[in-house]
């Protein structure tokens, strides 16, 4: 029997849309069939792409070595990143026409090693959003990288903010966006098909409640710590409905189906691997609108309770912008981030530099 697919039904209930988590060409080919709009790439998706699909990418990276004999690792891999964004921009092309630009963005991430400068991130960022015309561009919420968000968007980059977990985080982020929105309209030029979005890595979070409950010796009812990130995403969907901010939310980083089920019906972005999308497409889950449905008392209570990090996410005025780089969600991600990008790296090194001890 023909499985039911459950996101596109996701994008008929309400306002959610749903995009590929993923620049890799057969997975983002299959999201768009299934109605996704959008795709999101980050260091560590490009270097499991590149893995996969080495086949599409390795007679490229070698024209690039060979045409380019002065340029470096880095040079040929930001190339590289960039020819993989352009590819899933052109794939995302006509939804981006269907939509008049209002969906059909794929988003390119931002040099990891950037995460405490504003200019080069937002240089970068510039840079980046002349590849395509349905470019995003990701920019890590950083103390540094709020004020590269305004700078940005000031410029007219359709902005994805990532590295967030936290209410703060996206409060700060959609602040910025609107002092950069507010400082174009000023100078005359255009802002109507500006399409800025706010991520929270709502499973990184679980993630660092659990690693927290594992240091602390912290005992609580299994399944308590799943609803961390969505909680801390429904406050933040609210405060920015609330203060009426031109950026959505948008979900990340799965680790159970809540991710998606939970968060279905709001006007909001999910960002969802090809692996889940799979999943959620075989099952039988009820697509039913629960975004507005509360977070369970006894999980928010036991969160609150005993999780001062959850505290500090939870709360708008829970962390300083300052404190933004070494929460302990961001600094793991960051690492995690500039890992694969080291890398990454690696992987081109090997072209340029073949390993003699290897047949």
């Amino acid at each position: 029997m023909e499985p039911k697919s459950n996101l596109r039904l996701t994008t008929e209930t309400g306002k959610t849309d749903f995009w590929n988590d993923s620049c890799s060409v057969g997975e983002l080919t299959y999201a768009i069939e299934h109605g996704a709009v959008g795709a999101t790439t980050n260091p560590t998706i490009v270097l499991g792409v590149l893995k996969k699909e080495m086949d599409l990418w390795k007679d490229q990276i070698r024209d690039l070595i060979v045409d380019n004999p002065t340029w470096s690792e880095a040079d040929v891999a930001w190339r590289l990143i960039e020819l993989m964004a352009m590819k899933g921009a052109s794939l995302l092309k006509p939804v981006f026409d269907k939509n008049g630009g209002r969906r059909g963005r794929i988003s390119i991430q931002t040099n990891p090693e950037y995460w405490r400068d504003a200019h080069a991130l937002a240089r970068q960022a510039i840079h980046f959003h002349g590849l395509a015309e349905n470019m995003q561009v990701k920019i890590p919420a950083t103390d540094a990288g709020i004020a590269a968000i305004e700078e940005a968007t000031a410029a007219g980059v359709n902005i994805n903010a990532t590295v967030s977990f936290t209410v703060p985080q996206a409060v700060a982020v959609g602040e910025a966006v609107e002092r950069g929105l507010n400082r174009r309209a000023a100078a005359g030029l255009p802002i109507e098909n500006m399409t800025p979005v706010c991520t929270i890595m709502v499973g990184r979070l679980d993630d660092w409640m659990k690693v927290v409950a594992k240091k602390n010796d912290i005992m609580v009812t299994p399944g308590d710590l799943d609803w961390a990130g969505i909680a801390a995403f429904k406050r933040a969907a609210a405060i920015y409905r609330e203060r009426g901010f031109k950026t959505r939310m948008l979900a990340a980083a799965y680790r159970h189906h809540m991710h998606w089920s939970e968060l279905i019906g709001g006007d909001i972005v999910l960002t969802i691997p090809w692996q889940w999308q799979v999943l959620i497409n075989a099952s039988d889950i009820p697509v039913v609108a629960r975004f507005d449905d509360p977070v369970p008392a006894q999980a928010l209570e036991t969160l609150e309770k005993y999780f001062e990090d959850f505290r500090r996410a939870y709360r708008p005025d829970g962390l300083d912008r300052r404190e933004f780089d070494t929460y302990g969600a961001t600094a793991r991600t960051l690492r995690a981030f500039l890992q694969s990008y080291q890398e990454l790296l690696a992987v081109v090194r090997d072209f340029m530099i073949p390993n003699p001890d290897v047949k």
